[in-house]
């Protein structure tokens, strides 16, 4: 029997023993989905780098780097976290070096915890991810980046939608975030958008006057590739590469 876990924010992963359960990484506004966006997209890979002076080394060594802190474009990077920023034809095949204020740390969290398998999700992918999690048949972990350790209740809604997904499917919890993620957006479901209204991170990037990427942030099913941790890249592999990964 496969269980289903929610942490909602990284600085309670260590509770979690996550280094045995496939770990799902979720950042809704806006990096998870800039990622899942990127992957679908054809992007070739995205290189999760934890700090700004990692993706410095990127830049210098000729690599497509993209930075954002506190919602903005780091000043000396072509562009942000933005979901439609990775949409170019020009990007296409290619391989980018991505930093953001949370999920890439979320990432690097969870690597430096032991855990081996780490795929990216959020409302973009989401019937994907579920797809693949059955496939794989382990234990998994729903981690929301959150906001600097605090929870984003986007991020909680995301993974309620996943847990209710596999408890349909078969999985079991015994994991009271898990539930209340469930229940949350059992209450959302029907508007998410409005129920957000007024949550931290809508607040913030809605007064950087990012509307649109908050509206496409909370589409369903737009992409069908769900990335994975392949090396140090986000690629769109395989269930079998992910399985023998392990």
């Amino acid at each position: 029997m496969n269980y289903v876990e929610v942490c909602v924010s990284p600085a309670l992963l260590d509770s979690y023993h996550a280094n045995d359960k496939l770990v799902v990484v979720i950042d809704v506004f806006r990096a998870s989905t800039a990622i899942c966006t990127a992957i679908g997209y054809g992007i070739q890979s995205i290189i999760p780098v934890a700090t700004v002076d990692e993706a410095l080394t990127w830049q210098d060594k000729g690599y497509i780097t993209a930075a954002e802190r506190n919602g903005e474009v780091v000043a000396g990077f072509e562009f942000g976290n933005s979901p439609f920023a990775f949409q170019k034809p020009e990007l296409i095949g290619k391989k980018i070096v991505l930093t953001t204020s949370n999920c890439t740390k979320a990432i690097n969290k969870a690597e430096k915890a032991g855990v081996n398998n780490i795929i990216i999700s959020s409302f973009v992918n989401l019937s994907a991810t579920v797809d693949r999690i059955i496939e794989l048949n382990t234990n998994v972990l729903l981690l929301c980046a959150g906001w600097k350790n605090h929870v984003s209740l986007e991020d909680t809604l995301c993974a309620g939608a996943i847990v209710n997904r596999l408890l349909d499917r078969g999985l079991k919890t015994r994991c009271d975030a898990a539930i209340m993620a469930s229940r949350n957006y059992l209450q959302a479901e029907s508007d998410i958008a409005g129920y957000l209204v007024g949550s931290s991170h809508q607040l913030r990037l809605g007064h950087l006057g990012l509307d649109e990427d908050l509206e496409y942030c909370l589409q369903i099913d737009q992409w069908t590739k769900v990335p994975q941790m392949v090396g140090n890249e986000l690629v769109a592999g395989s269930v079998h590469s992910l399985i023998a990964s392990a």
